[in-house]
C-alpha cells in the first residue's frame, strides 16, 4: 500500500516541489514558443490545476512531461481561439496618430524586421535561440528541457543565428 501512495503526486509537499521546480521553465517555454499575447502565465496555472485534478493518475516521474504536454495543448487551443477572434476583428478601423518622428518610424521598422526575422525561424530554432540568448540558459539545460541532445540544441541555435544574420543584413 505504501507503494501506491508514492506512485502519484497528490501529496501537497511533492506537488509544491514540482511547482517550484517546473513553473518558471514551463512559463519560459510557452513564452518563447507562443509569445506573451496569449498570457502564458495563465496557461501554466491551468496546467498545474489539471495536474492536481489528475494527481492520482500521474506518476512523479511523468509529471514534468504531463505539465509540458498539457500547457502546450492549452496554448494551441488559445491560438486557435485567437485566430477566430482575429477573423471577427478584420473590419475594425485602424487608429492613427499624428506623432510621426523619424526616430519612432525607424525604431518601429527595425522592431518589425527583427520580429519578422525571428518569426521566420523554424519553431525549433526560435525556441532554442530565445531560451539561450534571452533567458541565458546553457545548451545542456535547453537540451534537458526540450528532451533533445546538446548537439541538436547547438545546431538549432547556429541555424537561427545564420538565418537572422541573413534576414537582418540590410538593417
Amino acid at each position: 500500500m505504501s507503494k501506491d501512495l508514492n506512485n502519484h503526486i497528490c501529496n501537497e509537499q511533492l506537488f509544491s516541489k514540482l511547482f517550484k521546480a517546473h513553473a518558471k521553465n514551463l512559463h519560459d517555454f510557452l513564452y518563447y514558443k507562443f509569445g506573451n499575447h496569449l498570457n502564458p502565465q495563465d496557461q501554466v496555472q491551468e496546467a498545474f490545476i489539471k495536474l492536481w485534478k489528475n494527481c492520482k493518475n500521474v506518476e512523479p516521474s511523468k509529471a514534468k512531461s504531463y505539465l509540458f504536454t498539457v500547457a502546450n495543448n492549452l496554448m494551441l487551443n488559445a491560438v486557435a481561439h485567437h485566430k477566430v477572434v482575429l477573423n471577427f476583428q478584420k473590419n475594425k478601423p485602424k487608429s492613427s496618430t499624428n506623432e510621426n518622428p523619424q526616430f519612432l518610424l525607424e525604431e518601429s521598422e527595425y522592431m518589425h524586421k527583427l520580429q519578422k526575422a525571428i518569426a521566420n525561424l523554424t519553431e525549433a530554432q526560435r525556441v532554442a535561440f530565445l531560451l539561450n540568448r534571452i533567458e541565458g540558459k546553457k545548451h545542456k539545460e535547453i537540451a534537458n528541457m526540450l528532451d533533445i541532445s546538446t548537439k541538436a540544441v547547438e545546431k538549432r541555435i547556429y541555424g537561427a543565428l545564420k538565418q537572422l544574420r541573413k534576414d537582418i543584413e540590410g538593417i
